[in-house]
């Protein structure tokens, strides 16, 4: 079952996101506000894949709300929902642990390619394979049968974008890596959003691996190009 969490104050575009999503073969829940999405996500016993989550509502806002799933799970798929005006905001929602965002207004055709994506990342994570092999880079060890990153022996919390991020990279050391092909072996073909998603998700990335995230020895940057591993 693909159960998607609606968080959104205004009835309409909420009941707008609701039916399209459920013409789309979605099961959705859906909350008014921050405090009810959090109670809805725990009665659901980890059966939502996606949460939709509007940043601006009375009350707990989205940031906090998104902060708090976060902490709960590192599988979930969590797209913000911004209004044009509020670029800063995009920033902030993915570094409090967002997988991706939405700019109001958006079509359905929109809404539902953004929603397919995180759902199948989420699936994938799900059904990883039970046979693959640690990889080790330098002092970082990747284990894809658990999902989970160790550097020095000691783990390493990772959202499911950030533990993608770090197999692309290990798996193309010392490959140079272009920022739209990253997005899309990330974030999919035909993604809709801007490749800026990669920037933000990278400097979140190296705030927990790097040792000086400012002045990063492993996660390098590649001006005006991309990034590149190296251990």
């Amino acid at each position: 079952m693909k159960k998607i969490l609606v968080c959104e104050d205004e009835a309409a575009i909420r009941d707008f996101v609701v039916i399209n999503l459920q013409r789309s073969g979605y099961t959705t829940v859906a909350a008014e506000n921050g405090e009810e999405a959090l109670r809805l996500f725990e009665e659901e016993n980890g059966e939502i894949d996606v949460v939709l989550l509007d940043i601006m509502m009375p009350g707990m806002d989205g940031f906090a709300v998104c902060k708090e799933l976060r902490s709960r799970s590192d599988n979930l798929g969590i797209i913000m929902l911004t209004a044009k005006t509020q670029e800063m905001d995009k920033v902030r929602g993915l570094m409090l642990g967002a997988d991706d965002y939405v700019v109001k207004p958006f079509s359905p055709s929109e809404l539902v390619a953004r929603v397919d994506a995180i759902y199948r990342r989420v699936s994938m994570s799900r059904s990883m394979n039970q046979v693959a092999q640690p990889i080790a880079s330098g002092t970082f060890l990747l284990n894809p049968k658990s999902r989970t990153l160790t550097k020095n022996g000691v783990p390493v919390d990772l959202t499911q974008v950030e533990y993608q991020l770090m197999e692309l990279f290990i798996k193309n050391k010392g490959v140079a890596l272009e920022r739209h092909q990253i997005l899309s072996a990330i974030w999919g073909e035909g993604y809709f959003g801007d490749v800026k998603v990669v920037d933000v998700n990278i400097r979140r990335l190296r705030m927990k691996i790097e040792d000086e995230p400012s002045k990063p020895t492993h996660l390098l940057t590649i001006w005006g190009y991309g990034y590149k591993w190296q251990e």
